[in-house]
């Protein structure tokens, strides 16, 4: 699985104008199930989000996880993370998982953030979505499970 987490101040998203997620201090988690990711990738994924050390302790240095600063999470759906532009300029998706697959997969991520103790909400997958996020530092971190 991939996964982009900006560490935010607040974000909120929308579908047709409806707020349908938001969430406080904490982590705006874009993430996408790759066509050969299983639920080990997302409780791995999980795992590690929660306890990244990327919030600032009091000496200023990254030193606590979105555990520790009992931070929120607006997880979102996004499977243009699996973009392939290595034959041209236009992307390429089919390294991403199927839309079943990758609902699962999404899903069961979101369950584990929450079984972790963070309080998490939801874009709408599938759907158009308008994100808005006060991004703090900025800090933002790329993961894949291919790589720990």
């Amino acid at each position: 699985m991939r996964a982009v987490i900006q560490r935010v101040k607040k974000a909120n998203v929308s579908v047709s104008e409806k707020t349908v997620g938001k969430c406080g201090v904490g982590a705006l988690i874009l993430v996408c199930a790759m066509k050969n990711d299983s639920l080990i990738e997302s409780e791995k994924l999980a795992s590690k989000i929660t306890k990244m050390r990327i919030y600032q302790d009091d000496e200023q240095k990254m030193n606590r996880s979105l555990l520790d600063v009992g931070g929120s999470a607006l997880v979102i759906s996004q499977f243009t993370l699996a973009a392939d532009l290595k034959r041209g300029n236009r992307p390429g998706f089919s390294e991403a998982a199927s839309p079943e697959n990758a609902k699962l997969l999404y899903n069961h991520f979101v369950s584990c953030l929450e079984q972790a103790g963070i309080s998490t909400e939801t874009g709408k997958f599938g759907s158009e979505m308008l994100v808005d996020l006060t991004n703090d530092g900025p800090v933002t971190i790329c993961l894949d499970t291919d790589q720990f």
